[in-house]
Parts: C-alpha cells; structure tokens; sequence
C-alpha cells in the first residue's frame, strides 16, 4: 500500500508576522512536490516544519502509512549550501549521520559505499570537499541524505548555487536516481522550469502570509520532458504558473530593493 505524508491546517507564525496560513496538502509515496512561489511566501519555512526543525503554530504532519523496511529517517535534508564538514573526507561526511545509529561497522561502511555508488563519488571517498567542484560537493550532500534511505527527501533549492552547465548535470542525476528508486520528496525552487522538469505535481504558494493558490500537476511523465513533443504543454503550464507568480514577485522585488 506505502505511505503518504499528510500536512493539515498548517498555520505558523514568527511572532506577529503570519507566514503561513492554512497549508495542506498530501504527498503520495514516489511522488515529487515543487513548491514554487515569490519571495517571502514561507517555502523554506515549511520545508523546516516538514521536517521537524521548526514546530508550527499550529497544524499537524503526519504520515500515514509503513515506511520502507530500510529507511533510517523518515525525513533526510538536502541543501542549497552542501553543508559539508571541511576537515572531513567525502567518505566520512557520507558516514556522518549513520554515527548516531545503532549500526554494526560492517553495515555502516555497507551503506556508506553503496551511496556513494549511487551518485558516482566512489573514486573520490578519500577527497576532501575543497578537491572537489560545486557539483561534485553537492553530490556528496545528496549522497548523506541517501545513506539513511530516507523515506522522503526535503529539497531546499538544491541546484540554485550551481552554474547552468553543473545544475544540467545534477538535473539527469537526479532524475536517474528518482527513476530507478521511485523517491519521495518535497523540493523546494525559485525556478520554474527546474520544477517543470523535477516534479510530478507543483504547489504554488501565494506571498505572505504564504498560502496554496494552487496545485498544478505535470501530465508527461518525467522521462518524456526533454522531447521536442512536450515542449508545447511545458510552455502552457511555465506560462499558467508564472501568470499566478508574476504581480507578487514584482511587489516581493520593489520591497527587497526598497529595504
């Protein structure tokens, strides 16, 4: 049957600032979920409290459901930073969050070379971060999230540090591994042609405080996005989820330039 993570009447606030008012929404077990929307609309804001590092004013997320038989988090976060400890080799930054489990030296290392397999980094175990290019340190940090199997990926703009050549190639990555492990996750983007092609389903956030305008799915499958076929229905929905986006992102760009 699987799992889903169920997210109902979502209300969170930072003192007298609203930034999110009821929020909810379902992620289906091998589903992917963009959340697109302007600036100060409160995405990274609920990606934390998808997660459990921020507690929501009010609201729940659940999940519902077994989760997979090997998943050691039920959440796993992957950063626009990397987030990588410099003084440690790629290896043991893949291995840092297994040091917390109750895992025999023989799994740990196990799981350790198996992620690091999937994401092509197994000839650079030994490299430390500043060895490594942008790319390359990202696919470190996408390799610690994958070495607890996660149940579902939190996305925080994970390609938006990355120049246009190296975010391509992360793209395919990606999409790859999101084919052969039929992952969940919510993935968090300013770009909305990244979302087109990353996710099943896009939900736009309306500016602060953020709530859902709207929840637009993709009807191509993932794999058939780059054919020239699907360029015109890709065009039609950049175009359906930019006119929704456009006049808040224009006032969220005076208000930052203002500030």
């Amino acid at each position: 049957m699987g799992f889903e993570l169920l997210v109902a009447d979502l209300h969170h606030r930072y003192g007298s600032l609203s930034v999110l008012e009821d929020i909810g929404f379902t992620i289906r077990q091998g589903e992917i979920l963009a959340i697109v929307g302007p600036s100060g609309c409160g995405k990274s804001t609920l990606l934390g409290i998808l997660g459990g590092l921020i507690a929501p004013t009010r609201g729940t997320v659940a999940i519902r459901g077994a989760l997979p038989a090997d998943s050691l988090n039920p959440f796993t976060y992957i950063f626009q930073d990397f987030a990588l400890l410099p003084w440690r080799t790629v290896a043991a930054n893949v291995s840092l969050p297994l040091e917390h489990q109750p895992l025999a030296r023989a799994e740990r290392d196990a799981r350790v070379a198996d992620a690091l397999q999937r994401t092509g980094l197994t000839e650079f175990a030994q490299a430390l971060p500043k060895q490594l290019s942008g790319g390359m340190r990202q696919r470190v940090g996408i390799a610690r999230a994958l070495v607890v199997k996660p149940a579902i990926l939190l996305m925080d703009e994970p390609l938006s540090s990355l120049d246009a050549q190296t975010r391509e190639l992360l793209m395919e990555d990606f999409e790859a591994l999101w084919a052969r492990e039929n992952t969940t996750g919510a993935y968090v983007t300013h770009n909305l042609d990244e979302a087109l092609r990353m996710a099943d389903r896009i939900m736009i956030l309306r500016r602060r405080p953020g709530r859902i305008r709207e929840i637009v799915a993709v009807p191509i499958p993932r794999a058939e996005r780059r054919q020239p076929a699907a360029a015109r229905t890709l065009q039609a929905l950049h175009e359906q989820l930019w006119s929704h986006i456009r006049e808040e992102a224009e006032l969220a760009d005076r208000e930052i330039a203002d500030g």
